[in-house]
């Protein structure tokens, strides 16, 4: 395994990081157990969770995840191995069950805060991170911002704030960002600058073959502001593994349970894309799979790599993929293919 210093702190991060989003959805929690043992096995030591999951959000189930993971770092006693990191829900996600009001501001986050420690059963998260922005923007990976007229959110100087005391309390370590665009990076480090507030240590944005936006914008931030990506999303919901091609739908995958997952494949641009990755992959002898992590894995301004399986069999593989050094050829021909299909899934 491969560790990565995360700038401006002290966390010590494994290149990939366990995401969770499927623990008490798709997967039992013996079955999330088993996860965290391989991968931890593996040397994997950063886990990433938020308040809302599991995914899909549902009012029944929210929260599980981290009740999972905090059920595990008690038994086995090893949460001081580990790096922790959870996120907060914002407005606009559908996901108001949680609280009434989802604004980002000192109420929401001492609530959210007070309840991410005590399902996880720990006395202070690594890295919080604000799950997607308390104001209209194009989130979660998507493209065409339309700006609202009147609009009203919480200042992002009120957020620093809030996460300045929890962070004074001893409650979190560190701040990171998700879902965030130029305009808000720039933004929180300016303020935290000016304000002599916490500086965010992380922006967590998807990021892979079949969506390269972050490139755009974003890449140059993380290098000039030393800001790395924490990448989600890196097989594009599994699609870049292959299995969808020839409209195969494997029983049980998430494309094939939840069809809210249709980013990669509800248009035909994507599918020939996601296509021509694996073709690729096998004219090299390579797994898709490994050949879309390797990229990932490989950016300079990934600081970890976030892998989620429903499988140790999918677990192995992805988390082998950190072996696999992508050579010049396979690069340019990457390259040529996103100058082909140029971000095909906004």
């Amino acid at each position: 395994m491969e560790y990565y210093r995360l700038p401006h702190s002290s966390l010590n991060v494994s290149k990939l990081c366990l995401g969770t989003m499927t623990w008490g959805e798709q997967n039992t929690q013996a079955e999330a157990y088993s996860q965290l043992d391989f991968a931890i096995g593996k040397g994997i030591n950063f886990i990433d969770t938020a308040e809302m999951y599991p995914v899909p959000p549902k009012h029944e189930t929210q929260g599980e995840t981290e009740r999972i993971l905090g059920r595990y770092l008690k038994e086995r006693g090893n949460r001081d191995q580990l790096i922790i990191a959870t996120k907060i829900s914002a407005p606009g996600g559908k996901s108001d069950y949680i609280r009434p009001n989802m604004a980002l501001d000192w109420n929401n986050i001492q609530q959210a805060v007070d309840g991410s420690l005590q399902r996880l059963g720990i006395d202070c998260i690594d890295l919080y991170q604000l799950h997607w922005p308390d104001r209209n923007t194009n989130f979660f990976g998507q493209l065409h911002y339309e700006a609202q007229e009147n609009e009203h959110f919480t200042p992002i100087l009120e957020t620093l704030e809030a996460l300045a005391e929890m962070i004074r309390l001893g409650k979190i370590r560190y701040i990171g960002v998700s879902n965030e665009t130029p305009w808000g990076l720039m933004k929180f480090l300016q303020l935290a600058e000016k304000h002599s507030l916490p500086r965010i240590v992380s922006v967590q944005n998807p990021y892979n073959l079949l969506n390269r936006s972050f490139e755009i914008g974003m890449s140059e931030i993380c290098h000039r502001e030393s800001l790395p990506l924490l990448a989600y999303s890196p097989m594009a919901f599994g699609a870049l593994s292959g299995k969808y091609c020839h409209n195969q739908w494997p029983e049980g995958a998430r494309m094939t349970v939840f069809k809210r997952f249709n980013r990669y494949s509800n248009n035909q641009q994507a599918l020939d894309a996601t296509q021509a990755y694996v073709d690729l992959a096998h004219q090299h002898q390579l797994s898709p799979a490994q050949l879309a992590l390797a990229f990932v894995n490989q950016q300079s301004f990934v600081g970890s790599n976030i892998i989620g399986a429903t499988n140790l069999a999918q677990l192995s593989e992805n988390i082998d993929s950190l072996s696999l050094a992508l050579s010049p050829e396979i690069k340019l021909a990457l390259n040529e293919l996103a100058k082909q299909y140029p971000v095909p899934c906004p």
